[in-house]
């Protein structure tokens, strides 16, 4: 008798959480009608006693009126009615929080029902935060998590805590770029919806460049050319030996200097990722290249340890003629009295480049499954997708949007925007290369001295495989 009393309750609480919440969400629109209480007891298997006794619940919460001989409708939101609370997170290190706030703006005003509340969460440790609220129960009903975090979330063996959902109206092939739809997927479920995303690129200062007379539409296509760009533009030491220019700026973060191993065809892990390959001759070539640039040819300021934007900090301030960037960071450019644009990387055997994604996931146990999946609806619509673009350099994840030429403001977007839509034909994510995080640290680690100039690629790379292998055996025999 318990178990019968359970699965009614289950049943009732199932009809009156989706109906309210297809109200909330706006797939049941002011002056819609709902469907007949009796199709409703056989959808729901309740009887149509309770049904009624549900409609009289939401009639007293003001959602619906009963309309005399012709059934429910909902209502259109008066002022007295209390909004349906979501909650969403994003990280603290975003650029896109500004538009983000305009966004929610924009839903709310169009789902009058529901009120989003943004809770910044610090950049450090996010997914492990994340992963432990929502598993607390005190978790967000939706949250940003980019694909890095994602890729954390598999190690954590978190990804349990996602909801899965594809949009209906936003298709990979169709409407976006199926390459960022993978990055977010496990088997064949998409697991969060992508909403944004940035290949690696050439950033560059377009004064420092005419003064050294560069020309061309890619003057920085091998890298040859990009050695001999950076020579031109990297002033001679003055009398104290200090260097005022520098025509390139390497970075030592791991969403930066891989793009050398891409393009020069090297390899992180095997193909079926069981050991670690990174001792690869082409591997060693494409790091000492990045040595080079700073020791040998003097075009590039000597790496230093403390910041891993360092480059960033440097191009800002107009002292160095080239960097790699993403979209994300160009944001940071806007209202500064800099004149820049990007190239696509450049190859040396083939094109490469790193790929970065930003998106949308649920929480796996919220019971606002529909309203949060209407949010992720209105945010890769036309009208979030376009906000985004408008007010950023940040790719939206919209092809139409994306690759809409009218929607480009020369006070926020560099000549060559387009460029991101050859690069991501040959851009690769972390995940795709094999990185984890254990390997990132193990990068970071071992390629110090390198980068000081203190080791040399061969004994660097060889250190690198030699315990990214002995890491790799332990996991597998769990010693």
């Amino acid at each position: 008798m318990l178990r019968r009393r359970n699965l009614f309750q289950e049943r009732y609480d199932h009809f009156l959480s989706e109906l309210k919440n297809e109200i909330l969400s706006g797939s049941l629109k002011p002056g819609e009608f709902i469907l007949p209480e009796n199709t409703l007891s056989e959808k729901y298997k309740i009887s149509r006693v309770s049904v009624r006794k549900v409609l009289a619940q939401l009639v007293e919460e003001g959602l619906i009126e009963k309309i005399a001989g012709k059934g429910n409708r909902v209502k259109p939101p008066v002022e007295e009615i209390v909004r349906q609370t979501i909650t969403m997170s994003w990280f603290s290190q975003s650029y896109e929080q500004d538009v983000l706030h305009t966004i929610i703006e924009r839903y709310e005003a169009s789902h009058p029902y529901v009120k989003v509340d943004l809770i910044i969460l610090p950049a450090e440790q996010y997914p492990k935060r994340l992963a432990d609220m929502i598993e607390q129960g005190t978790g967000p009903d939706l949250f940003f998590i980019s694909d890095v975090h994602f890729r954390s979330l598999i190690e954590l063996d978190k990804l349990s805590v996602i909801e899965p959902y594809q949009p209906p109206k936003l298709q990979p092939s169709a409407d976006s770029y199926p390459k960022l739809f993978d990055l977010f997927t496990v088997g064949d479920t998409l697991m969060s919806v992508p909403i944004h995303f940035s290949p690696v690129v050439i950033c560059y200062n377009k004064d420092m460049f005419e003064q050294a007379g560069i020309a061309g539409s890619d003057p920085v296509s091998t890298w040859d050319d990009l050695l001999e760009t950076a020579k031109k533009c990297t002033a001679e030491p003055n009398e104290d030996g200090m260097i005022d220019q520098y025509g390139f700026c390497f970075s030592s973060s791991t969403n930066r200097w891989p793009a050398f191993i891409l393009q020069n065809g090297g390899r992180f892990k095997s193909a079926d990722g069981s050991r670690s390959v990174f001792a690869d001759e082409r591997n060693v070539e494409a790091l000492q290249f990045c040595n080079d640039l700073m020791y040998k040819h003097q075009v590039s300021p000597i790496y230093s340890h403390s910041s891993s934007y360092l480059a960033e900090h440097i191009f800002k301030r107009k002292r160095c003629a080239m960097m790699l960037s993403t979209y994300y960071f160009m944001n940071e450019f806007r209202n500064m009295d800099l004149r820049w644009d990007v190239l696509p990387v450049p190859k040396n055997r083939e094109k490469g480049t790193l790929l970065l994604s930003g998106s949308l996931g649920i929480n796996k146990y919220t019971d606002k499954v529909k309203v949060a999946q209407s949010f992720i609806d209105f945010f890769v619509g036309q009208e979030a997708q376009t906000l985004l673009k408008q007010t950023g350099c940040t790719v939206p994840v919209l092809r139409s949007v994306a690759e809409d030429n009218s929607l480009l403001n020369p006070d926020i977007h560099p000549v060559h925007y387009n460029t991101f839509i050859d690069a991501l034909e040959h851009s690769y994510s972390h995940r795709e290369l094999g990185i984890t995080s254990d390997d990132n640290t193990i990068l970071y680690d071992e390629l110090t001295t390198l980068w000081a100039n203190m080791d040399t690629p061969e004994d660097a790379c060889r250190r690198i495989e030699e315990r990214t292998n002995r890491m790799l055996e332990e996991k597998r025999t769990g010693a």
